[in-house]
């Protein structure tokens, strides 16, 4: 007689078929609100639709966390596995980008009505950085511990670096609302662009490695199309940081009497030329993986998380567009911005029906049922056959020898 299969809750299903890949949906609607904070026309209507797509982002990203820890719990093996997967686990990282997206939010929209302090955002600046380094080197470790297929690269692969590349970002928003008289924002500012550095050139050499492959492959087709954005993202984000970390660094180094006289005025120059040289880059990039993606994507609903690489990805070239309107006075880059921001806004639209609509359909953190039972039982199972056939090879073996 056959055992009865046990039964699975969809609630169960969902939360062993939780995956890293839910953090860009919450990245996707941070790069909403940060890229709606550099528009030059301020109104209230546009700061009540970012702080709503601000604490949409936490609550996003509460849920993501909470159901990946409950995972963990219950299903371990599945949340190992999904660590050590190839595709899923170079999204382990993006957990910590959706915090620096919080921490960005947090200086725009809690800073200025004093809900938090400064200091408080001081204190974020180091768990960010220490959060990023916990998570980025073990990551790093366990992926370059096996061998990868070239043919098959992708500039996601990246995202094993990236929180460490947006350690700029954080600290010249860190510094938009520390004093600069607090000797605490030099600490920043250097930090700022020793991560920027190490990022962005580790980041460059993934892209390096992503121009040999399409030159070997051709473009990348089905979800792979997707990640062709995030090859604009180390240099347009670290465009946007040299610029920043460039107009602190031409008040805090005089201030401080540091390197030379004129080092405030010559970092913010070299910070400004090499944000331009990077910018040309990032939009190259960018037209490199939008000109050819609807005839390389796949239209399949099942595919659909990786599509929100379109956005986030995007934010460090589209804001620095308008910074560099400001600093080289060029008020056509103004239109630029506004028009790329619409396009961020109508884009996370379009995604986030579609990916509810996939969540609906169960094409997207479902997992079968076997496989729910097999992580939850097999373990027993196992232990429990593996028992029987010693128990019985023990019995034979009794029986054998009394026989003799």
């Amino acid at each position: 007689m056959s055992e009865r299969r046990p039964q699975v809750s969809s609630l169960a299903r969902r939360i062993h078929g939780w995956s890293w890949q839910a953090f860009p949906i919450g990245m996707g609607t941070g790069a909403v609100y940060v890229t709606l904070s550099a528009i030059e026309e301020r109104t209230p209507t546009l700061t009540t639709i970012e702080t709503i797509f601000y604490f949409l982002n936490m609550a996003l990203f509460l849920l993501n966390t909470m159901t990946l820890l409950l995972q963990a719990i219950i299903y371990p093996r599945q949340a190992w596995r999904l660590m050590q997967d190839p595709v899923k686990g170079i999204f382990v990282p993006l957990v910590v980008l959706s915090f620096a997206t919080i921490i960005i939010g947090t200086i725009n929209y809690a800073v200025p009505t004093k809900h938090v302090s400064p200091d408080l955002i001081y204190g974020l600046f180091w768990v960010y950085v220490v959060f990023a380094l916990v998570t980025c080197f073990p990551m790093l470790m366990i992926w370059f511990n096996k061998p990868h297929d070239l043919s098959h690269f992708t500039p996601a692969y990246a995202f094993l670096v990236f929180p460490m590349m947006l350690v700029g970002v954080v600290a010249f928003n860190v510094l938009n609302v520390i004093e600069l008289e607090d000797s605490r924002a030099l600490g920043v500012l250097f930090l700022g662009y020793f991560f920027q550095g190490l990022g962005f050139f580790m980041t460059f050499f993934y892209i390096c490695i992503y121009i040999i492959r399409i030159m070997t492959t051709g473009f990348l087709e089905g979800h792979q199309a997707n990640g062709a954005f995030v090859a604009c993202g180390p240099p347009g984000f670290t465009a946007l940081a040299l610029i920043n970390l460039g107009k602190h660094a031409r008040e805090l180094l005089p201030m401080y009497n540091l390197v030379s006289p004129q080092a405030g005025e010559i970092w913010y120059a070299v910070s400004v030329m090499s944000a331009l040289m990077l910018y040309g880059l990032a939009v190259f990039l960018f037209l490199f993986g939008v000109i050819p993606y609807w005839f390389k994507l796949h239209k399949h609903l099942n595919e659909i998380l990786g599509c929100w690489a379109l956005t986030f990805p995007n934010v460090g070239w589209i804001n620095t567009t308008k910074v560099l309107a400001k600093e080289l006075n060029i008020k056509g880059l103004l239109t630029v911005h506004a028009i790329f921001t619409v396009l961020i806004f109508l884009t996370w639209i379009i995604l986030i029906v579609l990916t509810i609509l996939a969540f609906w359909k169960g094409l997207i953190f479902l997992s079968k049922e076997e496989d729910v039972i097999r992580d939850t039982v097999g373990v027993e199972v196992l232990n429990s056959d593996a028992d029987s056939i010693e128990q019985e090879k023990h019995s034979h073996g009794v029986q054998g020898h009394n026989h003799v």
